[in-house]
């Protein structure tokens, strides 16, 4: 069997650590309970363990149990807080505030409120990903009712100004929502020292199960109001039903531990991948990074490329690594990436671009090897196109 490639897409989703899967195991076969059932030992086991899972999440936000909603991941997640407060607070106001370089999970509920009457205004990035807060506040309005604000993008791993973003939205008196589905367990969070009223989050980004993710809610000053979007049998307080799927839980809630006591010195470990990464490939010439160089998330690297296609970029380093040039969720659409045009780079560029995803199972030697890899390949690819670049 021809060896596997080296895996770089940490920011599209992430392996399971064993230590997750142990925690989990447990709730597929002994413990299999509904925690719904409360007449029982197995729905008693069901239900602990669930409540544990959300005191630990809870925790490393900084908020309570009861502020925290389960779903089905961060798209659910999204979709409940943006469509949830438009429906809770359309006779207050129908004005919505975003970022151009939002996921699609954030871009698409919003474009569907539009179709329903609502205004949304999508803010501009600067060169560098980061918004400029004084548009932020110009643009709050008497009718704004929500602010959408990404924690850290998924594609250039830029970090917003979250507590700054947030004490405008009090003074505003507009609701805040973040997508932390890249942040969780990465950077620190604080709710109340943010500001933030919503935040969607996902476990699969921090080496989690996949579909199980989860809404904070602000209960007190101010109380949220959101409309539930899925009915049924009134789990979750009524706000999200459906049965609770326990082993995905309890695998959120331990991979959100394991990342809370590993962060400091995972986050140290791959910034200095990163920047060994990023030494080696720099000293091609034609090459731009994307996004902000120090206030991204640190396994981040996203790079644009002059002087070769993108499509033979990625299959030529396919045999040495797996990487992607965007979204994996957009990975199907032949536009460029929306974030990278939206920071000025050409639609030649933004197809040229690499997002190495670095994880918390890569070494030193991959990186290595990844970048001797990479910048082989571009000299290859730029001496078959004939490229006035100097190689």
């Amino acid at each position: 069997m021809s060896q596997r490639p080296i895996y770089l897409d940490n920011h599209a989703t992430t392996p399971v650590d064993e230590r997750v899967l142990e925690a989990m195991i447990p709730y597929f076969t002994e413990k299999f309970g509904n925690p719904s059932s409360i007449t029982h030992v197995y729905g008693w086991e069901a239900e602990a363990a669930v409540k544990q899972a959300r005191e630990t999440i809870a925790n490393a936000i900084s908020a309570t149990p009861e502020e925290i909603v389960f779903t089905s991941g961060a798209t659910e997640a999204n979709n409940l807080a943006i469509k949830g407060v438009a429906e809770a607070y359309f006779s207050q106001g129908r004005h919505i505030i975003t970022v151009q370089t939002e996921h699609s999970a954030v871009l698409d509920p919003c474009g569907y409120l539009e179709t329903l009457g609502f205004e949304v205004t999508y803010l501009p990035v600067q060169s560098d990903g980061l918004i400029d807060l004084n548009k932020l506040e110009t643009a709050i309005r008497d009718d704004t009712i929500l602010v959408s604000v990404m924690a850290a993008n998924n594609e250039i791993g830029v970090i917003q100004p979250l507590t700054e973003i947030g004490n405008i939205c009090r003074d505003r008196n507009c609701l805040f929502h973040t997508d932390a589905a890249q942040a969780i367990a990465k950077i620190p969070l604080d709710v109340e020292e943010m500001k933030i009223d919503l935040m969607s989050l996902t476990a699969h980004k921090v080496y989690g199960p996949k579909g199980i993710g989860a809404l904070y809610i602000r209960r007190r000053h101010p109380r949220v109001k959101i409309a539930s979007q899925i009915q049924g049998g009134g789990q979750e307080k009524g706000r999200r039903s459906g049965t609770l799927y326990t082993p995905q839980i309890v695998g959120f809630g331990k991979a959100v531990e394991l990342g809370l006591a590993e962060m400091r010195s995972e986050s140290q470990r791959q910034f200095e991948l990163r920047k060994k990464l990023w030494q080696m490939i720099k000293e091609l010439p034609g090459i731009e990074l994307n996004g902000h160089y120090q206030q991204r998330l640190s396994g981040n690297l996203n790079i644009s490329i002059e002087g070769v296609d993108g499509s033979a970029l990625l299959l030529g380093l396919q045999p040495t690594v797996a990487l992607s040039s965007g979204s994996a969720c957009s990975s199907v659409s032949t536009a460029p990436s929306h974030v990278l045009t939206a920071l000025g780079r050409s639609q030649k560029l933004a197809y040229a671009s690499l997002r190495f995803g670095i994880g918390r199972f890569n070494t030193a030697k991959e990186i290595e090897t990844v970048g001797k890899a990479t910048i082989n390949t571009v000299k290859a690819l730029r001496q078959a196109n004939n490229s006035t670049l100097k190689v």
